[in-house]
């Protein structure tokens, strides 16, 4: 009796199995359908065989494609890592820029009654420290 033709078959082997049941004897037609089935078997090994190959082909270059992703998520932290050092440091300093401000006017507020004393006394004016003549000089 005749194998039914599996419907996931290609047509080519459909076709070649309706052509060669409609000429050969039915003798012939049992060892015929085992040569067909042992080809079908050879083709489906071959096809896992090179499923496999290629596999294991892609297999370096996906671990290869998976290693710089993760190498290019890790310089975006790195990168806002030091987008937050960045305003921190520019937070610092900010913060300092104002405690040396406060600490200029603290020292001058601390000198202007010894200075009134000098005067009121007709002592010479005390001379201008090069760093406060340097920082109105580079503020211009």
């Amino acid at each position: 009796m005749p194998k039914v033709p599996d419907i996931n078959e290609p047509d080519l082997l459909r076709e070649w199995r309706s052509a060669i049941s409609s000429l050969v004897p039915r003798q012939l037609m049992g060892p015929m359908e085992r040569q067909v089935e042992l080809i079908q078997d050879v083709l489906e090994r071959e096809r896992r065989l090179q499923r496999e190959v290629l596999g294991r082909v892609f297999g370096p270059v996906d671990a290869v494609f998976d290693l710089l992703e993760q190498s290019g998520a890790m310089l975006t932290q790195q990168a806002q890592a030091l987008e937050e050092a960045a305003r921190a440091l520019e937070q610092t300093a900010a913060l300092m820029k104002t405690q040396a401000d406060l600490f200029e006017r603290t020292i001058r507020a601390a000198r202007q009654p010894a200075d009134l004393a000098r005067t009121v006394a007709g002592l010479e004016k005390r001379p201008r420290s090069r760093q406060g003549s340097s920082k109105k000089r580079s503020a211009s």
